[in-house]
């Protein structure tokens, strides 16, 4: 049976769905997305994803599609219709169809594009990678400066992935200043002395959904948390590394641009973290 997916409220099978030429998401990268996280059945953190899904349509005056309990029990009929054990939901809003290509904002008698998909990913918490972690590399940092919106515009981060697997690396840490600003796809940290370490938000980074609970739960654990900038020298003298993502979770990072981070294998820190993670997130899932 063919996957079924969500097209502006209908359920089809993904060969049946179509989105117009001339819808913004695909001319203009007029969109913004989110990725839930499926464990068990349930939603990790959905209404994280769901607030900071109303954020990016607000900063980019798009119209909401549906409301957020109308966006619950869509994912509730993808999980179900899709038998969906463990993977993702992936959402993307548009600001639509108006009929012709034109650099202006269409008015609001253009709708906005609803698709959303399901990903079937068995063992998603259980990634062999984590056990041995991954390996990293820097790449200058040329994207726009609103990353704090979750904007489809990722031709940049997907080119950052193959430079990375072009170096026989896992992924890259994008640097702006001489900072690090985050990983492709990922929050990054770096862990020296006890104390975890990761930039302050602002519009430089994506306002991570599972950043914050970490970093909750961090100091639940009565961990020392100091967000700030780092550097590339500063993780390569770390004692760990790791970064986070609704899909990864916490993945330790054990080198960096060939070097080792502390002893070239996943730190205790990023360990304890991710397991204090998925026990606990599992226990939020809705």
């Amino acid at each position: 049976m063919s996957r079924i997916v969500h097209v502006n409220g209908d359920y089809l099978p993904e060969e049946d769905a179509k989105v117009s030429i001339f819808d913004r998401g695909f001319l203009m990268s007029d969109a913004v997305y989110e990725v839930t996280s499926v464990l068990g059945g349930k939603l990790i953190d959905f209404a994280g994803h769901a607030t900071r899904l109303a954020r990016s349509l607000r900063e980019l005056d798009m119209a909401a599609p549906c409301s957020e309990d109308e966006l619950l029990a869509i994912h509730r009929e993808l999980i179900a219709r899709n038998d969906l054990d463990e993977g993702l939901i992936y959402l993307q809003v548009s600001r639509g169809n108006p009929g012709d290509r034109d650099f202006a904002f269409p008015g609001p008698e253009v709708k906005p594009t609803l698709v959303l998909f399901t990903q079937a990913k068995p063992g998603l918490a259980d990634n062999p990678a984590a056990k041995v972690g991954i390996k990293v590399i820097s790449i200058d940092d040329i994207r726009w400066g609103r990353r704090d919106i979750k904007t489809v515009q990722l031709l940049y981060p997907s080119m950052g992935k193959m430079m990375a697997k072009k170096a026989g690396a896992d992924d890259a840490w994008l640097v702006e200043d001489g900072f690090v600003t985050e990983g492709t796809s990922n929050n990054a940290y770096i862990v020296k002395g006890g104390r975890i370490i990761t930039r302050n938000l602002g519009t430089d980074i994506l306002h991570g959904i599972t950043r914050a609970a970490v970093l909750r739960f961090a100091r639940e654990a009565q961990m020392e948390v100091e967000e700030r900038p780092f550097t590339i020298e500063e993780a390569k003298a770390a004692d760990e590394a790791f970064f986070t993502s609704a899909s990864a979770f916490v993945m330790p990072v054990v080198e960096v641009d060939g070097a080792k981070v502390g002893a070239g294998t996943p730190g205790p820190v990023a360990a304890r973290l991710r397991e204090i993670y998925l026990d606990e997130s599992r226990k939020a899932a809705i």
